[in-house]
């Protein structure tokens, strides 16, 4: 892993990075944090399955990386299923940990492009050939554009189902009007 004290890589280093490999993205800057699922598809409005987020997990003690998209909710047991081995043996990475194998923080970590290239599992649900999204751009307030095509390509990720779908979204009913507006006085 890289020394806790290398400085982290930002978003120069990840379009240096696709330039090298025939990626082709665009840097987005939409002028907020968008370090969330929820927050960069407000941003740049998009459904939120239109985002993926990039997450180090260890299994059997070995990184990788998983790709996800939208608001699901990665499934250890699936997880396990996909890796060949027992849910006790997956374990989310820390922040630190993260931080020094890909040299981004979380939040803003793209899906390649790394310090250290990592073994990469797509969500084949939704990470799907022929899409166009948005990732971590390697800063808070960035995002990269990309193509699924251009992701598979590069990362030779794997597909296999690792989520579970983010409970439905039951609408907020609009508060009641009132039944007489309150007039100046």
């Amino acid at each position: 892993m890289s020394g806790a004290g290398e400085t982290p890589l930002g978003p120069d280093a990840l379009m240096a990075w696709c330039a090298d490999h025939g990626v082709a993205a665009r840097l987005l800057r939409p002028g907020m944090p968008t370090p969330t699922v929820p927050l960069a598809a407000a941003a740049v409005g998009l459904l939120p399955e239109r985002v993926l987020k990039s997450l180090v997990l260890f299994v059997d003690g070995e990184p990788r990386l998983v790709v996800a998209a939208g608001e699901d909710r990665l499934s250890y047991p699936r997880m396990a299923a996909a890796f060949g081995t027992s849910r006790r043996r997956v374990r989310l990475a820390t922040a630190d940990e993260a931080l020094a194998l890909t040299g981004y923080v979380v939040g803003a970590m793209p899906p390649f492009g790394h310090r250290r290239r990592l073994p990469t599992w797509v969500d084949g649900r939704r990470v799907a050939p022929g899409l166009t999204v948005v990732a971590g751009g390697g800063a808070r307030d960035a995002l990269l554009e990309l193509t699924t095509d251009d992701l598979l390509r590069v990362t030779d990720a794997r597909a296999a189902d690792l989520t579970e779908p983010a409970s439905p979204v039951t609408p907020r009913a609009a508060p009641p009007e009132p039944l007489h507006k309150e007039t100046e006085r």
